[in-house]
């Protein structure tokens, strides 16, 4: 009798009929592939609107300057600083020269507007204090996306003024000029990426599976999940409008989750071939046991990301959204087209075998490298149990001194185009490279009153000391709105700039142009959009914490029936998320890294960093201890004792698990050689937790708690009695370990 007539989960019934109609499933994957790439591209993806991501304050500054006319929060500044060496000045012949020559240049443009040069005596406040820097101010006219069409034009002409004048330093910068290198270095970096993950990946799977075919099916599918994923996003983007970088997490989560139920599948088939069953048999038995833990593997992941849209924060929904998706196709696929390549490869699937790994991998039954590590936790679990708690609990005590920050300019790539002139801006201009952006609404911008408030803004922001100038003031066509400009104290997004900016707001603005009578303003810019965003994180984490874990456990207590097993996989995936914060505080925050990763620490880690590794690690994390546990319990039902089903259940696991987290270590360490910040702090601390959660927590605390709690493991009160009766597998009990 076939070993799955006896198994009527939903995941052995998509399998069982997968594999008898192995045609119309690969061909019918192929088919969706297809047309939802072909939709993606019929729809088109919308992005968000740069100018409509912050919140708080910030977001409603931005709405008063495009109600007022602006167009976008971002005056589109292009700056062209002169600096001198030595003894030389502005008061210099050639220095004026070099001044003359940038604004002769650039004032023929048509595409520019409000040319200012620090030669003139309204504009005095361009020159830095010293006399050797000045700056050649001017905004560019239209739309983000327009202006980018114009600019290497202009930046053309200035780096020719530059040739001209070698014994000066001269250099363009600005939103647009650094924005679009920038955007361009980014978009590069993504790509490089996604380039060096799939043969990374590939290479893994050979060394795991010992054969290129069998290598090569959980990676085609999984590519194959984002794809289609890719081309789907298109319909929800309209509704929820998708962040710039969606592709690269769609990349990052597809990749792991595709290749992780992949694994699941084909290693569990593999070892029931081994054990001596046909290969139909052994194909059915994967998709009733392992092709169940990705079913209640994928659910869990999908609630996990589902979190994010709780954050509150355009990119994190838009995030949320992209994720759920891809785990839902590929989890799909990995139930449907998944035993369908198998069925019909039958053994054509160990084709392509590299002779040396295909003699030293094991394929089927207990781990030996596990199995050494897992007795003496099993012996002495109080020992274990506490060594492993401990050395996490130290991991993690960095987490009491998490400080978060929007990556500011300090954090730039200093190889990349403009960054030197920014930094050099930045030096003699504190503040200039990046102001905070001042909307103000008044019945008239030309009232005495107005302009009296304006002189009396302009003294009281100077006079703390955490504002500089130049201080520019733009005024609508109307003449009933303002925005001002006022560089802030420090680099943009530390300690300094945010001390800079509550005083702007709580003391400079209320006392001067605030007493305008029916006079309005609100603050936005760097400064104030990385502020209001880091309060606003932090309002909505407990939602987005209290949904993840309060969902996680209710899916695991009705999947095993234990709330004893539900609870502490949500302690034991809290301790994993912890000390992976700790480790990212420890290198990035505290700078231990720098020398290793070649960054310079800006004092915190990236403000959407802590909630994103917090849904999407706890989301990954569920793969491995649903998929343990699963084992487990299967054992556990067969008549084993706990002690011998949590030995089987970790021995036979192991290795899959090690293999998966292997390829999810090495795609998540690509992003750290990467030269952005944030890049390489999602990369180190996602590749630290899952490395963490697969060795410390699933190797060791988990089998040791479990060995703790014997059959309390397994305790579920009289009251839940109701809740419904999975079953985890069939057939005859595995012999004790």
């Amino acid at each position: 009798m076939s070993p799955l007539k006896q198994s009527n989960n939903i995941a052995a019934r998509m399998g069982r009929w997968s594999a008898s109609h192995w045609k119309t499933a690969v061909f019918g994957w192929l088919a969706f592939v297809l047309a939802s790439v072909a939709i993606g591209n019929a729809v088109k993806t919308k992005h968000i609107d740069q100018n409509d991501t912050n919140v708080g304050q910030a977001h409603r500054a931005d709405v008063l300057l495009r109600q007022a006319g602006f167009g976008q929060t971002d005056p589109q500044t292009e700056i062209v600083l002169i600096q001198a060496t030595g003894s030389t000045t502005v008061e210099s012949a050639a220095f004026r020269a070099a001044v003359n020559d940038v604004v002769h240049t650039v004032a023929p443009f048509r595409t520019i507007k409000n040319l200012r040069s620090p030669l003139d005596p309204a504009y005095g406040d361009q020159v830095s204090p010293d006399g050797r820097t000045a700056l050649v101010e001017w905004e560019m006219k239209g739309s983000a996306d327009t202006a980018k069409t114009h600019i290497d034009a202009i930046t053309a002409k200035t780096d020719a003024v530059a040739k001209r004048h070698p014994s000066l330093y001269i250099g363009e910068a600005g939103s647009i000029s650094s924005g679009k290198a920038l955007d361009k270095m980014f978009s590069d970096q993504l790509a490089q990426a996604g380039e060096r993950s799939i043969p990374l990946t590939l290479a893994i799977l050979v060394l795991v599976f010992g054969s290129l075919v069998a290598a090569g099916v959980p990676l085609l599918l999984a590519l194959s999940a984002v794809l289609a994923t890719m081309g789907l996003l298109a319909i929800p983007s309209h509704l929820v409008p998708m962040d710039q970088s969606v592709s690269a997490v769609v990349l990052l989560v597809g990749l792991a989750v595709g290749v992780d139920y992949a694994l699941f599948y084909l290693k569990r088939e593999r070892e029931e071939r081994a054990a001596g069953k046909g290969h139909r048999a052994a194909l059915e038995a994967a998709a009733a046991t392992s092709g169940r833990s990705v079913l209640i593997s994928g659910v869990t992941v999908m609630t996990a990301m589902a979190g994010l849209l709780f954050t509150g924060d355009k990119t994190f929904v838009s995030f949320g959204v992209a994720t759920m998706l891809v785990v839902l196709v590929a989890m799909i696929g990995s139930l449907t087209v998944l035993p369908a390549l198998l069925a019909r490869l039958g053994d054509k699937v160990e084709k392509g075998r590299i002779p040396f790994l295909s003699r030293v991998r094991r394929p089927s039954g207990e781990n030996r490298v596990w199995s050494w590590i897992l007795t003496p936790a099993l012996k002495r679990p109080v020992v274990a149990a506490s060594a492993a708690v401990a050395l996490l609990l130290v991991l993690a005590s960095p987490l009491l001194h998490l400080h978060t920050a929007q990556s500011g300019l300090d954090a730039l790539p200093k190889n990349a185009p403009t960054v030197e002139t920014i930094d050099r801006i930045q030096h003699s201009f504190v503040g200039e490279v990046a102001p905070a952006e001042v909307a103000v609404t008044t019945p008239s911008t030309d009232s005495a009153e107005f302009k009296n408030a304006v002189n009396a803004f302009r003294a009281a922001a100077i006079a703390t000391g955490k504002m500089h100038g130049p201080i520019d003031v733009d005024v609508n066509r109307s003449h009933t709105a303002a925005r001002i400009e006022v560089p802030l104290a420090g680099k943009g997004t530390d300690g300094a700039s945010n001390a800079a900016l509550l005083a702007l707001r709580s003391d400079v603005l209320p006392s001067t142009i605030g007493r305008v009578q029916d006079t309005t303003w609100a603050v936005t810019g760097q400064t104030a959009a990385s502020y209001d965003a880091n309060a606003n994180m932090k309002h909505n984490a407990p939602l987005v914490f209290g949904f993840v874990l309060a969902f996680a456990f209710l899916l695991l207590l009705v999947s095993f029936r234990s709330i004893v097993i539900a609870a502490k996989a949500v302690v034991l995936n809290l301790l994993s998320v912890a000390a992976a914060y700790g480790v990212v505080i420890a290198v990035f925050q505290w700078g231990w890294g720098e020398n290793v990763l070649n960054f310079n620490s800006n004092g915190g880690i990236a403000q959407w960093l802590p909630l994103f590794m917090f849904v999407i690690l706890f989301g990954l994390s569920m793969d491995y201890h649903v998929f343990i546990l699963s084992r487990i319990r299967e054992a556990y039902d067969r008549g084993l004792s706990t002690e011998d089903a949590v030995a089987h259940g970790i021995k036979t696991t192991a290795g899959t698990v090690s293999s998966a987290a292997l390829v999810m270590v090495g795609v998540f360490m690509i992003f750290a050689t990467l030269p952005f910040l944030d890049f390489k702090e999602m990369g180190i601390g996602l590749a630290a937790a899952v490395l963490i959660d697969a060795t410390i927590v699933r190797g060791v605390l988990l089998p040791a708690s479990m060995k703790l709690l014997g059959d309390w493991n397994w305790y579920l009160p009289n009251w839940l009695g109701w809740l419904p009766k999975l079953e985890h597998g069939s057939e005859a009990a595995p012999q004790a370990a």
